[in-house]
């Protein structure tokens, strides 16, 4: 408890123990009853109901995770000008996403001193394509040139990285392009981070890169701790795990999937079905294969993050 704020996430890969992750923020804000069907989709309760955000954080600190992630994935300035909101409000809201997870952190911890392990709190750092909300997160088929993705993640990346989060988490990254801009975007971070893909078979990320070849990118990256996936079927998960390991044998590796469902961009809708019971078991051979942080994405609610962490050890 005693360890700095700023080497929080060193100090928890050094440890060499899982680091057991949260699951879907959207998805247990949904299951609470708000609707996130916006622009902005959680992001749109950073203004509405900044209290729903903090609960759904605790949710998940109750169920074990190590590490919250904050709700700015989705959430820009573009899109809260949606909501008449200015350009100056937007990025406090922005910023405000971290400040009501480490207000979750704080009421756990409060409730919970018994705790061993300071939960990390993430700044989400989602792709150009969340921030469209047409899908385009899951495709990369983006149409900005890298002068507009560059421009795009350097203005949030500097309010997240002035905050008070123990690391920056980007994630849901689907083309090369964009892996590119953040490689160089994080050279220059105050806070350690981790970047993660999401991937559209066992092989490459979604816009057909190897995840090899995008992983190479950050093999020697000074602020880069770890490289994974998220949001991507389960089933691919330990093959990729592999490909990692190969590209960038000196990082840590975080898996985050999704249920294994399928989401239609044009319903705002999921279909298929989610199992419970096989969490536990993805989560020991994720695990097995060399996964190091371990968690859940869309449609994983605390009840699967519990069943996750308890099938890891320590």
């Amino acid at each position: 408890m005693t360890t700095p704020q700023s080497t929080l996430f060193e100090h928890a890969l050094a440890n060499r123990r899982p680091v057991r992750l949260d699951g879907g923020l959207a998805t247990e804000l949904e299951a609470q009853g708000h609707d996130i069907g916006t622009h902005l989709w959680s992001a749109a309760l950073l203004k509405s109901d900044p209290a729903a955000i903090v609960a759904a954080h605790r949710a998940f600190l109750e169920a074990g995770a190590d590490v919250i992630i904050s709700a700015s994935y989705q959430a820009s300035v573009e899109g809260f000008a949606t909501l008449g909101v200015g350009e100056r409000d937007a990025e406090a809201l922005i910023a405000s996403s971290v400040d009501l997870a480490l207000t979750a952190r704080r009421q756990y911890l409060e409730a919970h001193p018994e705790r061993q392990r300071r939960p990390m709190v993430a700044a989400s750092v989602g792709p150009y394509g969340a921030a469209l909300h047409d899908g385009s997160e899951y495709s990369g088929d983006y149409d900005v040139d890298d002068a507009g993705l560059r421009a795009f993640h350097e203005r949030r990346l500097s309010l997240l990285d002035l905050t008070d989060a123990d690391l920056l988490a980007c994630e849901t990254i689907p083309n090369r392009r964009e892996a590119a801009v953040l490689c160089d975007l994080l050279a220059h971070a105050r806070l350690p981070a981790w970047v993660s893909f999401c991937c559209r078979d066992e092989r490459c990320i979604s816009d057909g890169t190897p995840l090899r070849e995008v992983c190479a990118l950050f093999r020697d990256h000074p602020r880069v701790l770890a490289l994974g996936v998220n949001c991507t079927a389960p089933g691919y998960v330990s093959s990729l795990i592999g490909e990692i390991r190969a590209a960038a044998p000196a990082k840590a590796v975080v898996v985050y999937p999704n249920s294994g469902e399928t989401y239609d961009s044009a319903t705002n809708a999921w279909s298929g079905d989610a199992s419970t019971a096989a969490c536990a078991d993805f989560a020991r051979d994720w695990h097995a294969a060399g996964a190091r942080l371990i968690g859940g994405c869309c449609r994983i609610g605390p009840r699967q993050i519990a069943a996750m962490h308890h099938g890891l050890p320590g």
